[in-house]
């Protein structure tokens, strides 16, 4: 390899004339200059014209390679006569010529490397057959010995040059590009110079050139025409290329106008390099005017590859500001001609306001607004997520459900933003009581629920319900400095325990609350499986009553009011009896709080108001029906409508119906219960205050409303006449009474005795089992016809 290298050395400094050497390599480069300008016009050229042009670059390009090359031969001393074959001569260019067109060709239509590179071999090919054809074209006055090692390695090491310079001249890269020409200059060279110092020249002056053989002085005119007419194509190339550019630049210009009107970012770039950007791009990176340009892509936006990124397609990628920080953007890509040369245009949207509106409803959709916990979706999610880990893991954890107790009236007192204000003092104390890892929620109203998972033990999860009723329970909530008590009710379930299954674990802890609140409010209650079976039967009687309304399985009972000192009948207490065809007559006390929880009370205390009315019209004339209002009916605004209608379908006057209402009643809105009580007295309904005494605001009541009529509880009665303070406790009712003008019916009179003592105590009503049992409606028109008759025979005759 040496020696070879040794060979060509001397063959260039010692073989040739340095200054047509020059004149070659100017030539060459000429040459090459006006060939890649030529093509790159064709390439830029309308579809009509571009086939033309491309012919001429293929032209120019056999021409260079033939010019240098026999400028070359020209150069070179054989120190003997030479000459040239002109057929060989002629043919040779004929190689260049179809070679270096077969490899244009071959490279278009794709940009891969390993096309381009085959284009190249194929280019290379013919400029090697240009330069073995015109060495045989050149005679000598004696005889020539080949190095076919140089041969080889002359064409061995020029066909890659080739190829990388095809490759090069096709990248979108600017600075590969540029190698182009240089790469395929130094394959040209490289043949050239091998080749000749592949040749061993012998003397001999036996030996004649052919009648037809050119001498050098004669071929000396065609290449210095061949050349100047390169060169005249060159600066051909360089006005069209001139010309591209200042296309470029005005396209540019006009196209950085309309794109400073859109809102988008937009980058316009040649291969990596950003060549001009709008003022929108400009504002979303925090660069200066003009500072965007000559920036990189990759640097910009990195970790995107944009050269890969499919036309019209979005990707998410970050955009780099100029301080640095890393902005969320959305980029689209499109290659555009602009000036007959292929940019491409980057939209660059920003994210910011998207993610952060994202954000906000990912917020709303799994937290609370108000008081900023999970929210029912989200606890959901995490109790099913946590379940399934923890089972794979056999670790316990607890779920909690708790109510605030007397939370309604401080909205009505206060009003709702108060009550918000209270939720979210609520929610503090609550993640203040948990640890950390537990989640507390709020899944609506004033109900919320804790899945605690730092629990090892049922133990721990008691500590904590307590801990809950307690904060809640003893410590008030100021609000504008008014203190307001609350209190709190619990229930939780331990998984796995008492089950694993997400549903049926709030299930449980719904149950294990709904108990706490039955037995009295403001504790705490841990699943077991009577609740279940509890909460079966309280589903079967529901679906029971349901059944029983709408088969007509309810049945009224009647239990007479006598007048104390005349034993007169005067008005009889409606009182509902289920008839259940399976388990015989149910009593109200088993089914009545279920009708208020469900809110079948108000279709069952309109069948009440209905029968009672069409059966007490059957009554004689002086005889009342009583019928007692759950509170629940008292939140139904048709209540005074219902009535009405009942009263109008039975033909019974008003005066002939009596209401029984209890406190409850009043203490939930008072200003709208009272208007609707009114409303029905004026009409001529009676209206009865029920369980007199039972409650810490009655006197208080009586004030603000004049009832017709006080029963006073039967509690009072049981304990007369034995019981002092039961006696003191009625007489002053009784007195109270007679002073607001009231009549006062006393329920639970059992016994004679009882009876005697409430008559001589002046009690105008009485009603209890020494009265008469609750009757249906045919005994009860018997008792009425029976005392009737008795009335009559006590009437003295006529003297």
């Amino acid at each position: 390899m040496v020696a070879m290298l040794a060979s060509v050395v001397a063959c260039v400094r010692h073989a040739h004339d340095g200054r047509l050497l020059l004149l070659a390599g100017i030539v060459c480069a000429i040459g090459t200059y006006a060939s890649f300008a030529i093509g790159h016009h064709a390439a830029r050229a309308a579809s009509r014209h571009r086939k033309r042009w491309g012919a001429v670059a293929v032209a120019a390009s056999g021409c260079t390679a033939w010019a240098t090359h026999f400028i070359v031969l020209l150069a070179f001393k054989p120190g003997m006569p030479a000459a040239f074959e002109p057929v060989l001569t002629a043919l040779s260019l004929l190689c260049a010529i179809v070679g270096i067109g077969a490899g244009v060709f071959a490279s278009l239509g794709s940009r891969r490397v390993a096309r381009q590179f085959a284009a190249g071999l194929m280019l290379g090919v013919g400029v090697a057959a240009l330069h073995y054809v015109g060495q045989a074209a050149y005679l000598v006055r004696g005889t020539v010995k080949w190095s076919h090692g140089l041969v080889f390695s002359s064409i061995v090491m020029s066909l890659p040059l080739s190829g990388l310079a095809m490759v090069a001249a096709a990248s979108r890269d600017r600075r590969y590009r540029r190698l182009a020409a240089p790469l395929l200059m130094a394959s040209i060279a490289l043949l050239h110079f091998c080749g000749m110092a592949a040749m061993t020249l012998h003397f001999d002056p036996r030996r004649r050139f052919p009648d037809f053989a050119v001498s050098p002085h004669a071929i000396t005119p065609v290449v210095a025409g061949v050349s100047l007419s390169l060169i005249a194509l060159a600066i051909v190339g360089w006005r069209l290329d001139l010309s591209a550019k200042a296309r470029l630049r005005d396209d540019r210009k006009r196209l950085r106008e309309l794109a400073d009107v859109a809102l988008e970012g937009l980058l316009i770039c040649e291969g990596d390099a950003v060549v001009t950007a709008n003022n929108s791009m400009e504002r979303l990176s925090g660069r200066d005017p003009g500072a965007l340009a000559g920036e990189q892509l990759s640097v910009l936006l990195p970790g995107l590859d944009v050269s890969g990124l499919p036309e019209r397609e979005e990707r998410e990628a970050e955009l780099i500001g100029a301080g640095g920080q890393a902005v969320p953007v959305r980029v689209l890509r499109c290659d555009l001609a602009l000036g007959h040369k292929l940019q491409t245009v980057i939209a660059v949207r920003d994210q910011r306001e998207r993610l952060r509106t994202e954000a906000r409803i990912r917020n709303l959709a799994f937290n609370d607004p108000l008081t900023g916990l999970p929210n029912r979706t989200r606890f959901f999610d995490l109790l099913a997520v946590h379940a399934a880990s923890r089972a794979d893991q056999d670790r316990a954890f607890a779920v909690l459900m708790l109510d605030l107790d007397r939370f309604k009236p401080v909205n009505d007192t206060h009003g709702h933003a108060a009550g918000d204000a209270i939720l979210r003092m609520v929610a503090d104390r609550l993640r203040a009581v948990v640890q950390e890892g537990d989640v507390v929620a709020r899944l609506g109203g004033d109900e919320f629920a804790i899945l605690q998972l730092s629990a090892t033990t049922a133990g721990e999860v008691e500590m904590v319900a307590k801990r809950i009723v307690d904060t809640i329970g003893l410590r008030p909530f100021l609000l504008n400095g008014q203190a307001i008590h609350l209190g709190a009710s619990v229930g939780f379930a331990w998984a796995p325990e008492d089950g694993s299954v997400p549903a049926e674990l709030l299930r449980d802890a719904d149950l294990a609350l709904y108990a706490a609140k039955a037995d009295g409010k403001g504790t705490f209650r841990r699943y077991s499986p009577t609740l279940s079976e509890r909460n079966h039967e309280r589903r079967m009687l529901e679906a029971g009553l349901r059944h029983a309304l709408s088969e007509g399985h309810l049945e009224l009972r009647y239990q007479p009011v006598v007048d104390a000192h005349t034993q007169r009948v005067t008005c009889a207490e409606a009182l509902v009896r289920w008839r259940d065809p399976a388990g015989g007559l149910i009593a109200p006390t088993e089914f009545i709080g279920l009708a208020e929880e469900t809110g079948l009370i108000l279709p069952l205390g309109e069948w009440v108001l209905r029968t009672a009315c069409a059966e007490a019209a059957t009554w004689p004339g002086d005889i009342s029906v009583a019928v007692n209002l759950s509170p629940a009916q008292f939140r139904d605004r048709a209540l005074a409508d219902v009535i009405h209608a009942a009263l109008a379908a039975a033909a019974l006057p008003p005066e002939r119906l009596e209401l029984e209402i209890t406190e409850g009643v009043l203490l939930m809105n008072e200003a709208t219960t009272l208007h609707t009580l009114s409303e029905l007295r004026d009409s001529g309904i009676r209206i009865a205050m029920d369980d007199f005494g039972t409650g810490y605001s009655s006197l208080g009541y009586l004030r603000k409303f004049p009832f017709d009529k006080i029963k006073i509880d039967q509690s009072f009665v049981q304990q007369v006449p034995d019981d002092a303070e039961s006696v003191a406790i009625l007489r002053a009712v009784v007195a109270m009474s007679v002073s607001l003008g009231m009549s006062v019916t006393v329920e639970g009179v059992e016994t004679e005795q009882q009876f005697g003592f409430l008559k001589a105590e002046g009690c105008d009503l009485i009603q209890g089992y020494h009265v008469s049992r609750p009757l249906d409606s045919d005994a009860f028109a018997a008792f009425v016809a029976q005392r009737q008759r008795r009335d009559r025979t006590l009437v003295p005759a006529r003297g």
